[in-house]
């Protein structure tokens, strides 16, 4: 029996997706402490969407607070009806820490697989799927296969998407060296003139020259439709062109230790709903960051995210002297938040108005070079390091900073309510007996995508 795990993140669909499809028979996993959870939703769809016989493990059945009945129910309201209660679905309850129900649960894969009559020829050139792709140091592009019929032997020319490649090793689960791989066993290999991408069919062909030729054909074509020309600048667009380029853009660079981690991360960074600012990822692929990574950061003023890899010695220099910010992380929930944040930080901050207080103007006071406002403050406080604009009948006359603001001789910095004092405002002195001198502050709020 061969599993193959995928993880229950939200971001992971797509690789869930894919797991439903290349498996034979689906091992739902349940905690019965917790019950069906919408990823868990989500799995039970992509599998009968794949047509795929389900097996229920129902986990952490001796945790405190576990509760098989309600996941029991939970489970026919999806439309798997456990065997015991009249249906077709085969519930296995299970414990991982104290591996308890292991054996039943295995046991009952066997059988259904030979209820279902799975089998696959050994005979005949090797084909499979890609589960997951990566580019490793010393090795180049490799990628984890299953193999889903035929036998998979060292030597043999393949092609798989866009890439070609010749078996140059193959690895067992264990990452010992083996000389074929046969149906149901997923192996390592090695030769791929590019990084795959997961999912992907794998498929022997007769003879390097043949998977050579249809990779470069493939490759031309996906070459050709991205040089297609974009429409000019007209006059009746040009206004449109303009107004795209106002817009606040958050430019990445991204990369990660393997295809689906890749994958998972660019779908759940591009579902960030904002119509304030873009994300643009102008470069995504597998392996550790490299000089040529902070070039093009630099060349596109672009931030450098790396998932689960690391960074070359000649990447981190380049990023020092072209000052080209390097963020790694290895939790995917954290790199999105920090990327979410970030956007929202390229917005500028709104300026909202608070008023602090108001004064009466009772005198206009003359003196040598200038005139001053005697004032009674009746409501909250005039303060000297706030701004204050003149009201008169309600209609706003001047707007400026207080320059002076006294009380009897003495040069304050605060005049609270009920007091009385001198105002004067920037370069105005057309004080009237009856103004009205609002005092108030601007607060810089942080916008929100």
């Amino acid at each position: 029996i061969t599993f193959l795990d995928t993880p229950g993140h939200a971001a992971f669909s797509a690789m869930r997706a894919r797991g439903a499809n290349l498996t034979d028979i689906v091992v739902l996993v349940i905690a019965a402490d917790d019950g069906i959870m919408p990823q868990t939703m989500e799995a039970i769809s992509h599998a009968k969407a794949a047509n795929v016989k389900i097996i229920v493990a129902l986990n952490k059945i001796d945790v405190p607070g576990a509760n098989v009945e309600r996941a029991k129910k939970q489970l026919q309201d999806q439309g798997l009806v456990p065997e015991e209660w009249g249906g077709e679905t085969i519930v296995c309850e299970v414990s991982a820490t104290k591996k308890v129900g292991i054996e039943k649960l295995l046991e009952n894969m066997i059988a259904l697989t030979e209820i279902l009559e799975l089998k696959s020829p050994l005979k005949g050139p090797a084909k499979g799927r890609i589960v997951e792709a990566a580019l490793e140091s010393g090795r180049g592009p490799t990628a984890t296969v299953l193999i889903q019929s035929g036998t998979l032997h060292v030597g043999d020319a393949f092609l798989s998407g866009d890439y070609w490649g010749k078996v140059k090793g193959i690895m067992d689960d264990r990452g010992r060296s083996v000389k074929e791989a046969t149906p149901a066993m997923p192996v390592k290999v090695i030769g791929f003139s590019g990084v795959p991408v997961a999912g992907e069919p794998f498929e022997v062909l007769p003879n390097e020259r043949e998977a050579r030729a249809t990779s470069e054909a493939r490759l031309n074509e996906k070459r050709l439709g991205k040089l297609e020309r974009r429409p000019g600048v007209t006059l009746e667009n040009l206004f449109q062109a303009l107004e795209s380029t106002k817009g606040k853009i958050l430019k990445l660079v991204l990369k990660a230790d393997v295809q689906g981690s890749l994958e998972a991360i660019t779908t759940a960074l591009t579902n960030i709903e904002s119509q304030k600012v873009s994300l643009e990822i102008i470069h995504g692929a597998v392996g550790p960051i490299t000089e040529s990574d902070i070039n093009l950061a630099s060349a596109s003023n672009a931030v450098v995210i790396g998932f689960a890899t690391k960074t070359e010695n000649s990447a981190a220099a380049a990023a020092k002297r072209e000052g080209v910010q390097i963020k790694l992380f290895s939790i995917i929930y954290e790199l999105i938040d920090q990327v979410r944040d970030a956007m929202a930080g390229l917005l500028d901050p709104i300026e909202r108005e608070s008023t602090v207080g108001a004064a009466l103007c009772k005198k206009v006071i003359d003196l040598s070079k200038c005139r001053v406002a005697g004032c009674a403050v009746v409501n909250g406080r005039i303060t000297k390091s706030g701004r204050a604009r003149v009201l008169r009948n309600r209609q706003p006359i001047y707007d400026g900073q207080i320059v002076t603001l006294k009380r009897f001789q003495d040069e304050v910095n605060e005049v609270r309510n009920g007091l009385e004092c001198g105002i004067r405002l920037g370069n105005f002195d057309e004080y009237m007996a009856g103004d009205l001198i609002e005092c108030y502050q601007l607060e810089k709020i942080p916008q929100q995508l």
